[in-house]
Parts: C-alpha cells; structure tokens; sequence
C-alpha cells in the first residue's frame, strides 16, 4: 500500500499549491485555468479511449453503463458525498496564524465548486491503465515504479486541477486510497480475471470519461459524467466475453 499512500500524498501537496496559487490568480485569468486543464484533459482521454481494442466494446459499455448509471443517479449521489464533504469540512476552519495560512484555510473551508472538483479529479486519477496495472504490480511484486511515475503526474494535474476547481480536488485522495489500495490487495486474483484485452477496455473507458470532463472544462458540453462509471465495469466484462460470442459466430 506505500505506492497509494504515496499517490495521496502528491495529489493532496499538488491540490495544496494549486489552492495557494489559485488565490492570487486574477479572475480573468482563472478562465485560463479551466481551459487549459480542459483541452490537456481532452489530449490525455483522446490518448487512452483510442488504446481500445474493438470500438464495438467501447460503445457497448459505455451505453449500457450510461444506463445502469442514470437510472442509479450515481452522479447524484457523488455530488451529495462531496456536498457533505465540504460542509464538515468547512466546520474545523480555524483562525490563521499567517497570511499564507489564513488563504489556505478560507480555501479549504468553502468553494461552490467543491464536490465537482471532488468528482472529476477521482476520474482523471483513477480512470487510466496506470492506476489499474500499477497498483496490481506494487500488490503482487512489490513493484512500486508505474505508481512512483504517476504519482508524480497526478500531482502536477493536481496543481491545475485545484487552482480551476478548488479544494474538491484534495478530497479525491480518499477515492484514489479506496480504488488503487482495492486494486493493490486485490491484485493477485484480479490480474488473471482482466487480463491485457480488459484492462485495455477498462483504460478506454476511462478515456472516454475524460473526454466529457474536458468538454464540460472548456464549456463546450457539460455530462453527467459520474453517471457512466458503471461503464468501467462493463468494459471489462464485454472483453472477457467476446472470444466465446466470436468463437459461437459462422
């Protein structure tokens, strides 16, 4: 579990420096911010959704999980947890003994934007093959390298990501001890079960769920993006599957 904790670590110092930045960011310039963010995340879910082995897969699973996800409201009720974060949240500010302190506490105890912030940060650090393959690797073979490198980068999208959204992001760290450690205990029999083709269709997924994040970043079309994640299971379940539909077709 070092290379989790380790993740939450770079990703709660990166949403730290991205919220003490975000302060002294004029608000003509906070625009910026969000669109910048918006158009790298749109590269990065381009990048990971095109890695997928069979579009049919891709479609499938993300229709069927847009399904399962509305009719369950989970968007719904992740926007609740965040709400309900920041609201405890907001109880334990503090008076500040310094300037420095003062911006990151008024920070951390408000924000409008607080369980969005939570919300898309836990998808663009958890959607990806490296969350997947490098928390199964540190579980099984004590290999901690995929993790180390994207702990490094989830901090500096942390960075970005804090200064667009606000303190939300720092609550994404919770999501990322709960999905990666799952991934990290549970590697052992999980690897066998994905194998390469699901965790391929997994990351492919999450690509696509980066794209609605990128495209509501930049203003262009806001999703519900919280309402397809049942898609990431799906995904891997249509990969397993589809050797014995292609080995049932003349």
């Amino acid at each position: 579990m070092f290379a989790t904790y380790f993740n939450c670590i770079a990703v709660i110092i990166g949403s730290l420096l991205g919220l003490l930045l975000r302060s002294r960011i004029r608000d003509e310039f906070k625009s910026v911010v969000m669109s910048s963010s918006g158009l790298v995340t749109l590269v990065i879910g381009m990048s990971m959704a095109l890695g997928t082995n069979s579009y049919l897969i891709l479609i499938f699973s993300v229709v069927i999980g847009g399904f399962v996800g509305y009719a369950l409201h989970i968007e719904d009720g992740i926007l609740r947890l965040g709400d309900w974060m920041d609201r405890r949240t907001s109880r334990v500010s503090s008076p500040a003994s310094d300037n420095v302190h003062s911006e990151a506490v008024a920070a951390v105890s408000g924000g409008s934007n607080f369980a969005k912030g939570f919300l898309d940060a836990s998808l663009l650090f958890c959607s990806g093959a490296m969350s997947v393959v490098g928390s199964i690797q540190a579980g099984t073979v004590g290999d901690y390298e995929l993790i180390m490198v994207k702990s490094i980068m989830d901090g500096c999208m942390a960075i970005i990501f804090a200064a667009a959204y606000g303190p939300g992001v720092i609550a994404s760290a919770l999501f990322i001890l709960i999905y990666q450690g799952f991934f990290t205990l549970a590697g052992g029999w999980l690897a066998p079960v994905l194998g390469d083709s699901g965790i391929a269709e997994l990351s492919a997924v999450g690509g696509i769920l980066l794209l609605m994040i990128g495209l509501g970043l930049t203003g262009i079309k806001e999703f519900k993006t919280g309402n397809f994640l049942p898609a990431m299971v799906v995904a891997p379940l249509l990969a397993w599957i589809a050797p014995y539909l292609s080995a049932l077709m003349p």
